[in-house]
């Protein structure tokens, strides 16, 4: 019996969208995280009696014919990249961007990955790097006996060093955008890393056209709602429920059909 193939189908394409629900209700409160939307399409269909087909001799056409559907499967699981909330926080590391475009994250390796979330420290050598040491590209260090640092809306950070009354320029924080965002590849820890989907990298600075601007002592929120998400895992669960109603009545129907025998 197709029915059980069918519903279980069904019943796999809602486990795998609860699953992405929970990542984004456990992420509510992750720097800059962008909510993820399960996406399906149906399966391939089996045609019984084919429309546009002749029923006679004499030419009628069979207008609807019969196709019954395999099930769904998932496509994509899509990341929506709006713009979460700012939250002040008045730490002078914590930056925001308000707007399109990534943070420059340097790795071990040398390889360049990419970030929104701004909540960024000092390294031992004063270097601007991110919670896990990796430095923020192009590797700006501040000088010691700097009192404060300004990083002004263009990503330009300013050093105000204790004896001088004029902050000193020590370099722009540099930003990259993409043609496709949700085609970034997530490697977990607030980064990506680009891929032939998102589109080559196009390099800037904050406050060019095309690329968002910095706010200093702000965060970026994530942009989870979790009103809608709590609306859509309670339409998955009813979903799988009712598969799971439909595996049962398609046992049903075998049962009796082999008692009929």
């Amino acid at each position: 019996m197709r029915v059980l193939s069918i519903a279980s189908t069904g019943m796999m394409a809602q486990q795998l969208n609860v699953e992405v629900i929970s990542n984004n209700i456990a992420n509510i409160n992750t720097t800059a995280y962008k909510r993820s939307r399960a996406e399906f399409q149906d399966l391939m269909y089996q045609s019984e009696r084919r429309q546009g087909s002749q029923s006679t001799d004499s030419g009628t056409i069979v207008p609807t014919g019969i196709e019954v559907g395999l099930g769904v499967r998932p496509t994509s699981v899509n990341r929506i990249n709006t713009t979460g909330s700012l939250t002040s926080t008045g730490n002078e590391l914590d930056l925001a961007i308000e707007g399109r475009g990534y943070f420059n994250v340097t790795q071990p390796g040398g390889d360049t990955v990419y970030t929104r979330a701004g909540s960024f420290k000092l390294s031992p050598e004063g270097t601007i790097v991110t919670s896990d040491g990796f430095p923020v590209a192009p590797g700006i260090t501040v000088p010691q006996g700097t009192r404060e640092v300004v990083i002004n809306r263009s990503g330009e950070v300013l050093a105000y060093v204790d004896g001088q009354t004029q902050p000193v320029n020590q370099g722009q924080l540099a930003m990259t955008v993409f043609v496709n965002d949700s085609g970034l590849e997530a490697l977990g820890d607030n980064l990506f890393r680009a891929t032939p989907a998102s589109g080559e990298a196009q390099d800037g600075l904050a406050g060019q056209a095309g690329f968002g601007t910095i706010r200093q002592k702000y965060l970026e929120s994530s942009n989870v709602n979790v009103v809608q998400e709590i609306t859509e895992l309670i339409s998955a669960q009813r979903a799988y429920e009712m598969n799971a109603k439909v595996v049962e009545a398609g046992d049903q129907m075998a049962s009796t059909m082999t008692n009929m025998r």
